[in-house]
């Protein structure tokens, strides 16, 4: 039995559209009413958020149960980190801050077993291969994994072109707040030169035959990185979405009988 398929892996591939949102909360019962929104893939993000191995387990447990697919991000793109979160479960990743064709070819042996790369092979332990159930899981596993780069300096944007050559990186996505702040607007990744940039990034990535990806809030941005052929777009994040809808009701219902106390 062959390691199970990623459909989010064969849908960006495709050119299909993949709707993201991403998670910040780190808890498994926001992932399981996310699962339920019907976004196509949810993102678990250990490099901003307050998650550890053992809390992004039990959200890819939760997110096995429904449609959504799991991207995972961890902290930093280190192979010992790839290697936990591969056996951990995780098919998709997205690893931050690469900057040249180097690093992303690091990245590809890191998700790659022996010979041809250097994931370390000890999959009887772990939950990828349902525990040893699956039995072609080593010689099947590299095929089902999905590695995006993310992009988000000005270092990372002048290696793009070499980035984009490196086998085995299905996808690159663009960071808009880590650029802004690199090209000196922190804070304002809705600056026109920012966006300028961000859109340039995405048409090249989509001429290179790669899928490429964003996440953003500014919906005519959405739109642009779409129209230029944008495969893999989150659109909200659980933390600030969250935040915005807990403010806004206590603003409602406190208006509502500050209101009513005064007509009384």
């Amino acid at each position: 039995m062959p390691a199970p398929r990623n459909p989010f892996k064969h849908a960006i591939a495709k050119g299909d559209l993949q709707l993201g949102c991403w998670l910040g909360l780190a808890d498994p019962y926001i992932a399981e009413i996310s699962a339920g929104a019907g976004f196509d893939w949810l993102l678990i993000d250990g490099e901003h958020a307050p998650n550890d191995l053992r809390s992004i387990v039990a959200q890819l447990q939760v997110l096995a149960a429904r449609d959504s697919h799991a991207v995972v991000r961890p902290p930093i793109g280190e192979t010992w980190i790839i290697k936990q979160l591969l056996d951990a479960g995780a098919q998709t990743l997205l690893i931050p801050m690469v900057e040249s064709a180097a690093q992303a070819k690091d990245l590809v042996d890191a998700v790659t077993y022996p010979p041809h790369g250097v994931r370390g092979v000890g999959s009887a332990l772990a939950r990828a291969s349902d525990f040893a159930a699956i039995g072609d899981y080593l010689t099947t596993a590299r095929d089902e994994i999905c590695l995006l780069a993310q992009v988000e300096n000005q270092k990372g944007m002048v290696a793009l072109d070499d980035i984009l050559k490196v086998d085995g990186i299905d996808g690159v996505f663009i960071g808009p707040s880590d650029l802004a702040a690199d090209m000196g607007f922190i804070g304002q990744a809705g600056a026109s030169g920012v966006k300028t940039a961000v859109l340039g990034a995405i048409e090249k990535i989509v001429a290179s035959g790669k899928a490429a990806g964003i996440l953003t809030l500014d919906q005519d941005l959405q739109t642009s990185c779409r129209k230029l052929g944008a495969t893999f777009i989150a659109t909200e994040i659980d933390v600030t979405l969250f935040a915005r809808n807990m403010r806004k009701a206590s603003s409602d219902g406190r208006k509502l009988l500050l209101t009513e106390q005064s007509a009384v």
